[in-house]
Parts: structure tokens; C-alpha cells; sequence
């Protein structure tokens, strides 16, 4: 077995650059061992998954948090607290030191690390609906580290050195974002077949849980990157496979805790929300969009955001069928399939059930049906709404067109993000810093 860089199992994690990601501990099991036996496997599953999602290091809240900030969803309390505040600011006030970038970016490159030990052992697990699923799981938790990745940064490394590699001189390479998120959309394709032809067993279901629909997020995953790189056939193809009654969370509790509500929002004193979702009076909801309450209370400065960030177990969807319904509309529109598109966008603004409880309860689309520009805005502000601190407005943001850093009314305050210093450090292959 290639001794990847990480093992999740172990009880503390560093930051550290995308190429240095191993650290042993004398107590815990061999990594070799681990990866053997089912057991091992499947607790490396739920590493993945903790890592991911679970504590101020996360890229979870990471992601959420530089997100909202950079795009106006949120705002800073404390302007004490520096790394907040210049992502609020943004332009040059974000550097390459910015913590919550380093967090985003190193947790998603531990994620990816551990997920390729799932891949590569996977075999040694002869079990079916456990074989399947390792190797589901790695799949598309690759895919989900690399597509978070593409989200914040013009090129990312995809590539995963193993510590022989590493301590001869290897050092990752850089790709684009497009070619990235390609990448990933092949990993979620090779992890399809596998989640359509074998359920999972009672012994993994027993090991990993059952939160996770593995088979529809999938399919999720499959639209949603198919549609950032512009593949609209494809994306389209993909949502429609998704089975919207069927949900896929990140579950919290007392001891593993909601992250955005516990780090952020418990105190109120760090950031929180802003009236009609920080949009510009273009975009902002319409009056009796049931979504305001659901994300936002009673809307009145200063906001105390709700949705799915109360309390400390409160779950954190990994997606909402109403982004789903979204990718569709807006592929519908890209292709100029215009009453099409009209169909699902009224599917967003009339919904009254959902299983997430995110419902405008609005009335149809009443705008031109013939002005195509016109129908994507809706479909912007739809998804800025109904998204709301998802993690995905910055790349919403730049697809749409809204005016960026340095343009009148802009809407974001930076393009894309720097690289992190400790990366640009230890691996000469880090690309130039974007301006903005």
C-alpha cells in the first residue's frame, strides 16, 4: 500500500501545505494496518466525514464563513476580529495568511488525501455493499474536497504524493479550476455505477450511518460541477436523477458540534446575518417569501440567522433540493428553453413542502417569458435566497456576471483568493495570487 499523507483517525490535525499532510502518532494503529480491515476503513469514512464538517477548522465552516463574508451575506460584529474583517473588506486586505482560507484549504486537502486511502484499499475489503461503498465514499469525497477547492481558487492541486514521493522531491502540481472540477465530475461518474448496482450493507449502514444518501448525492454533485464548468446537458441529465425527497446531512450533537452556530453565532459576537440576505434592492426577496423567517427571523438589523444554524445540532444539508431544481432551471435557460426553465424556477417560487422546510411559498414567475437575461436574473436571486449560506454565492456570483470588485454596486468583494502562504512556502509550483 503507497503510505499517503494523512490518516484521519489520528486525534489532532496541523495545518499544513497540500504536500506535507502525514502525522504519526505512536499510539494510534499502523496506517497500513488500518487500511486492511473493514473496520479500519469504514472509521476512516467517518474521519472524512469529521474532518469535513465538524469544528472551527473545518472547511465546512470555513467555506461558509469566507463565502458570506466575501459576498455580503454575513457581516462582522467585532471588527476586532482581523481575519474576518478582511474578508469582509476583501481586495488586498485578504492575504495569503488569512486563517479561514488556510482552513478551507487545508481541510479540503486532508479530505482528499484520506479519500484516496479509500480508494486505493477499498479491495482489501471483499464484502459486498461494503467494498462498493469505501470506494463510493472515496469517490466523492475527492470530488467534494476538489469542487470546494474550485469554488475559492483559480487553481488548485488535484494530485495526491505519498510521503516516498514527497521526501524525494515531489511536489503537487497545479491545474486550472475547470480542469479540477472535470476531474471531480470523473470521480463522481466512477462512483455512479457503484451506488446503482449495490445498496449499502447493514455493516457499513452500522459503521458510517445512514445521513449521507450516497446514490442522490451522487447525482447531486454530478449537476452541480457539470454546471460550473458550463456542461449544461450533462448537469441537466444529472438533476433530473436526483430523488428530491431524499436527504443527505452532516449530523451535529452536543459533542460534535453545528460549527457555524457554535464558533459564530452562539456568542454574537463574531458575525451574523444581514436584512434581505445582504442583496441589492434589484434582487432583494419579495414580500411574503416564507424564506425570510426560515433564514433570517423577523429580518430587522441586527439580523440573528436561523435556517439551519440554531442550535448546536441543528444538521448541515450537502445539498437542498431546491438547488436542484435551480440547476435545472438554469440550464433550461442557457440552452433557450425558456418555458422550460420558467417550469422549474415556479417550482422554487411556489413551493409549499419541502424537506428541508425551505418553501417561498411566492407566486409564478410574472416576468417577460421571452427575455432569457431576464428569467437568469430571477433564477440568481432564487438561488441567492433559497442557498443562502451555502458555501456556493461567490461561484453563483461570478457565473451570473454580477458586478465584482472595483465595478459600481459590485456584489463581491473578490474574485478569487490568494494562495495560502504555507503552501506557496513549501511547494514552488504555487501559481501567482489572483489581484482580486
Amino acid at each position: 500500500m503507497k503510505k499517503y499523507i494523512l490518516l484521519l483517525l489520528l486525534p489532532a490535525l496541523l495545518l499544513v501545505p497540500a504536500c506535507q499532510k502525514e502525522f504519526l502518532n505512536p499510539n494510534a494503529a499502523d496506517g497500513s494496518q488500518v487500511a486492511k480491515t473493514a473496520d479500519g476503513l469504514t472509521a476512516l469514512i467517518v474521519g472524512i466525514k469529521r474532518e469535513f464538517s465538524v469544528g472551527a477548522t473545518s472547511a465546512l465552516y470555513n467555506a461558509i464563513s469566507s463565502n458570506g463574508l466575501t459576498t455580503k451575506e454575513l457581516y462582522v460584529i467585532n471588527t476586532g476580529n482581523g481575519e474576518l474583517t478582511a474578508l469582509e473588506s476583501g481586495g488586498g486586505t485578504v492575504g495569503g495568511n488569512n486563517a479561514f482560507l488556510n482552513n478551507v484549504w487545508a481541510s479540503c486537502h486532508r479530505v482528499k488525501a484520506n479519500a484516496q486511502v479509500l480508494i486505493d484499499n477499498a479491495d482489501n475489503v471483499r464484502e459486498t455493499g461494503t467494498n462498493e461503498m469505501i470506494k463510493a465514499y472515496g469517490y466523492v469525497f475527492k470530488a467534494l474536497a476538489i469542487g470546494t477547492l474550485a469554488n475559492f481558487w483559480e487553481q488548485i492541486p488535484t494530485e495526491v504524493v505519498s510521503v516516498d514521493e514527497f521526501l524525494a522531491g515531489r511536489r503537487p502540481t497545479f491545474k486550472n479550476r475547470i480542469d479540477a472540477l472535470r476531474e471531480a465530475i470523473q470521480w463522481l461518474n466512477t462512483a455512479q455505477p457503484l451506488v446503482e448496482s449495490t445498496a449499502p450493507s447493514a455493516f457499513f449502514n452500522n459503521k458510517v450511518g445512514t445521513d449521507i444518501d450516497i446514490k442522490n448525492l451522487v447525482y447531486a454533485l454530478q449537476a452541480r460541477y457539470n454546471l460550473m464548468v458550463d456542461d449544461y446537458a450533462k448537469a441537466l441529465e444529472a438533476a433530473n436523477r436526483v430523488d428530491l425527497t431524499k436527504r443527505s446531512i452532516f449530523r451535529f450533537d452536543a459533542v460534535s458540534q453545528n460549527p457555524v452556530f457554535r464558533v459564530s453565532l452562539v456568542n454574537n459576537n463574531t458575525y451574523n446575518g444581514v436584512v434581505n440576505f445582504g442583496l441589492p434592492d434589484i434582487l432583494k426577496p419579495e414580500a411574503g417569501d416564507g424564506r425570510i423567517a426560515f433564514y433570517l427571523g423577523n429580518n430587522t438589523a441586527p439580523v440573528r440567522v436561523q435556517g439551519f444554524f440554531k442550535n448546536d445540532a441543528d444538521p448541515i444539508p450537502l445539498y437542498l433540493p431546491g438547488e436542484i431544481i435551480l440547476i435545472k432551471a438554469e440550464c433550461h435557460a442557457r440552452l433557450n428553453q425558456l418555458p422550460e426553465a420558467i417550469a422549474e424556477l415556479n417550482k422554487v417560487r411556489t413551493k409549499t413542502t419541502d424537506p428541508f422546510g425551505v418553501t417561498a411559498k411566492l407566486d409564478a414567475y410574472a416576468g417577460n417569458p421571452n427575455d432569457k437575461d431576464e428569467i437568469l436574473l430571477n433564477i440568481y436571486q432564487q438561488r441567492c435566497i433559497e442557498l443562502y449560506m451555502s458555501g456556493l454565492k461567490l461561484e453563483d456570483s461570478r457565473r451570473f456576471g454580477r458586478p465584482g470588485p472595483g465595478q459600481p454596486g459590485a456584489e463581491r468583494n473578490r474574485n478569487f483568493y490568494p494562495y495560502p502562504t504555507v503552501e506557496r512556502d513549501n511547494n514552488p509550483n504555487t501559481p501567482p495570487d489572483p489581484p482580486v
